[in-house]
C-alpha cells in the first residue's frame, strides 16, 4: 500500500477507490470527521486528567491558609467572651460559638474553671487534650464539628450546657469530654493558638486521640441537668 499523504481530489479517490466521486468525498469526509473526534477525546481525556491530578494534590498538600484543611484565622479574641460553664450559651455568645469555615466550635472557659485536677496533672492533660491557656488565665479549645461516633454534626444544647449529637444521642461535657451515647471516645479537636487579639485554628492538625475519661482524668464535672437533653 502506498504511503503517500498527498492531499486527493474528488476524482483522485474515485480512481483510486473504484467508486463514484460523490462516494470518494464522503469518504474523505469521513476520514477527517474521525480525526476530529479523536483529536476532541484526547483533548477531553487530558483536561479530565489535569483535573484528576489537580483534585489528588488537594488531598495530598491541603494545607492552604484561609480554607479548610489549613490554617483558619478567626474573628478577634474579643468577639469570643469567656464563661463559666455554667454559663455557656452560644445564641447570646457566651463561652461557646460556631465557626462554619473552621468546622468547629470555639470554646473559651473562663480563667476560675473549676477543673478537677490541678498542677503538673492539669497541665499534662490540658495539653494532650489541646486545650490552650492564655495569657489572661482563660482557656480555648477548638472541637471538630463531626461526631466521632458515625460522624454526624453535632449541635449545643444551652439548656444542658453541653453537646449533644441528633443522630444517635453521643453527649459530650462543654470542654468536649465524652459523657454518654455510643461514640467510641471523646471529641475530636483542631490546634487553635492565640496570641494578642489573634485566634486561629489549625484544621490540618487534628487530636483524635482523647479517650472516654476516667475518674482519674475527668476535666470537668457534668453539670446536673441532663434530663433537659433528652
Amino acid at each position: 500500500m502506498s504511503n503517500d499523504k498527498t492531499p486527493r481530489t474528488p476524482q483522485e479517490y474515485e480512481i483510486l477507490t473504484g467508486g463514484g466521486a460523490e462516494n470518494a468525498e464522503l469518504a474523505r469526509k469521513s476520514l477527517s470527521r474521525r480525526q476530529f473526534l479523536r483529536t476532541g477525546v484526547g483533548v477531553g481525556l487530558g483536561i479530565f486528567g489535569a483535573e484528576a491530578v489537580a483534585l489528588g494534590l488537594t488531598f495530598i498538600y491541603p494545607f492552604v491558609t484561609g480554607s479548610f484543611g489549613g490554617k483558619i484565622k478567626l474573628s478577634k479574641k474579643s468577639n469570643y467572651p469567656a464563661a463559666l460553664p455554667q454559663d455557656f450559651d452560644m445564641e447570646n455568645g457566651k463561652g461557646v460559638f460556631y465557626e462554619s469555615l473552621a468546622q468547629s466550635y470555639i470554646v473559651h472557659l473562663a480563667a476560675d474553671t473549676p477543673w478537677l485536677m490541678s498542677g503538673q496533672q492539669l497541665a499534662d492533660t490540658l495539653a494532650s487534650e489541646w486545650i490552650v491557656q492564655d495569657s489572661d488565665g482563660t482557656f480555648w479549645l477548638a472541637i471538630w464539628q463531626r461526631c466521632v461516633h458515625l460522624g454526624c454534626k453535632f449541635n449545643f444544647n444551652t439548656d444542658c450546657h453541653s453537646f449533644k449529637c441528633p443522630c444517635h444521642g453521643s453527649h459530650y461535657n462543654v470542654d468536649g469530654e465524652w459523657l454518654s451515647g455510643p461514640a467510641p471516645r471523646s471529641n475530636d479537636r483542631f490546634q487553635i493558638n492565640v496570641s494578642g487579639d489573634t485566634v486561629v485554628v489549625d484544621t490540618g492538625k487534628l487530636n483524635n486521640r482523647t479517650q472516654h475519661p476516667s475518674p482519674t482524668t475527668l476535666l470537668l464535672t457534668e453539670l446536673q441537668v441532663q434530663f433537659k437533653c433528652q
